[in-house]
């Protein structure tokens, strides 16, 4: 491939991956046909772009961006997982796929600029939390000491209501309450 293609892959490599602050990178050499189909096409209904690339000239688009830390991981067939609402929905994804097609390698993976190298690594990310549960969990901790405060002015009222209303139920069948010392 002459010098002038080779600038113009890299080129568009940084136009098109050079916003991207977290990606993952597999291996899908072997995957029969069929299966490397229905794998995009499960990827593209959830919004996540796999592109096939070329180790050295993502290597020096990548050169300067958070998905340079991937740069070790290039090697040998390579193809670049992104979309979705984050990375690590995109790693779940992958596990689940590598669990069915038994070619498709799990390389690495990079969320803002942190490496996480290998299958196990990818594995890991996944465990991580999605933006979207990470902001529940926070409102959830914001929300959980008022919870408390409420939880424990009602509790002591709820008891006594509680009380009166056995009291009122007694009366009512016109039993006598006893005096409690």
């Amino acid at each position: 491939m002459s010098k002038p293609i080779k600038t113009m892959i890299a080129a568009e490599y940084r136009k098109r991956f050079g916003d991207l602050t977290e990606a993952l990178l597999v291996d899908v050499r072997g995957i029969e046909a069929n299966d490397n189909n229905e794998l995009r096409q499960a990827l593209h209904a959830q919004g996540v772009r796999i592109t096939v690339i070329r180790n050295t000239l993502a290597r020096t688009a990548f050169a300067d961006t958070p998905l340079e830390a991937m740069s070790t991981a290039l090697d040998g067939p390579s193809a670049l997982c992104y979309g979705g609402e984050s990375v690590v929905d995109v790693a779940r994804l992958m596990i689940d796929w590598a669990k069915k097609i038994d070619q498709l390698e799990l390389k690495a993976a990079v969320l803002d600029g942190e490496f996480f190298e290998g299958a196990k690594g990818v594995k890991q990310l996944s465990d991580f939390p999605t933006k979207e549960e990470s902001k529940a969990r926070v409102v959830q901790l914001v929300l959980a000491p008022a919870g408390n405060v409420v939880g424990g002015a009602t509790g002591p009222g709820g008891k006594l209501l509680g009380v009166i209303k056995e009291i009122q139920e007694r009366l009512e069948k016109g039993e006598t309450i006893e005096k409690i010392a």
